[in-house]
């Protein structure tokens, strides 16, 4: 049990710090438990289901936003103004959320397992290139108060890249967001926004699935305490540092992640 715990802590911890910068949490954590032997308790399910400390760190730091969205769109619901932003900016989220959702169905159903190390290698480096064009093209003029319905829509398809691990969810829709002119620390927010309930409802199923698991109980909520309290200092930390910086570091750092793991899968460390 104890050393089940210990696992949770540090699990939570390379998740939370993980899942909202452009790096991937899935391909950090998959890589993890690979290296370290700890994927006879830790599977794809618990795994997956720890990012729940994730969703309520993001609600918990956006609450104020959340609140507006919510209030704004009932408002909207009340007057009939369909143009109203807070009600454009829902409909997108709620669009831009339905391609990941089946996209994630359609591969569990199918069994398709894209977890190897080789595939998130490449993914990592593309989603790097990607994410460098973006930042080099990209207009960044556009604040939160220009959000468009199509904002949604466009970065929640962009956030189907992201069922591919090494591709990262912050890191697609903070790509695709910068693609569409929005401000650094905008298209952050935003991503992090829209992913509330693509996260929730994919970490909600499986969830379900590890509870089923007597002796997963225990650490899973230490994984889920553990990963809300990283998750929502990565969360702060990200958004001042893209006021002030560019996102060229976790370009540099993607590549290397990816070069460092095709230079371990060809020596036989990782398959």
């Amino acid at each position: 049990m104890l050393q089940g715990v210990i696992q949770a802590i540090v699990l939570g911890l390379v998740q939370g710090i993980t899942e909202f910068l452009p790096i991937s949490s899935t391909a950090h954590l998959i890589i993890f438990t690979d290296i370290l032997q700890w994927k006879t308790l830790w599977d794809k399910a618990a795994i997956d289901a720890i990012q729940f400390g994730s969703v309520i760190a993001v609600v918990w730091y956006f609450q104020k936003d959340i609140h507006q969205i919510l209030s704004g769109a009932w408002s909207a619901v009340q007057r009939r103004d369909w143009q109203q932003e807070e009600w454009k900016i829902l409909v997108g989220i709620a669009i831009g959320t339905v391609p990941a959702l089946a996209g994630g169905f359609l591969l569990k159903k199918l069994g398709v397992n894209l977890d190897q190390a080789w595939l998130i290698a490449i993914a990592a480096i593309g989603g790097s290139l990607l994410l460098g064009l973006a930042e080099t093209i990209g207009k960044r003029k556009r604040g939160f108060d220009d959000l468009r319905t199509s904002d949604g829509i466009l970065v929640g398809l962009g956030q189907t890249l992201a069922l591919i691990p090494g591709v990262s969810r912050s890191g697609s829709t903070l790509t695709t967001a910068l693609f569409l002119g929005l401000r650094r620390e905008t298209a952050a927010r935003f991503s992090f926004l829209l992913g509330i309930p693509t996260l929730t409802i994919a970490t909600l199923v499986q969830a379900k699935d590890v509870l089923n698991r007597g002796d997963m109980l225990v650490p899973l909520l230490v994984a889920i305490i553990s990963t809300c309290i990283f998750s929502y200092l990565s969360i702060a930390w990200l958004l001042r540092f893209l006021q002030r910086q560019s996102t060229w570091i976790f370009v540099w750092y993607r590549v290397a992640l990816g070069v460092a793991l095709l230079i371990a899968v060809s020596q036989g460390v990782l398959k």
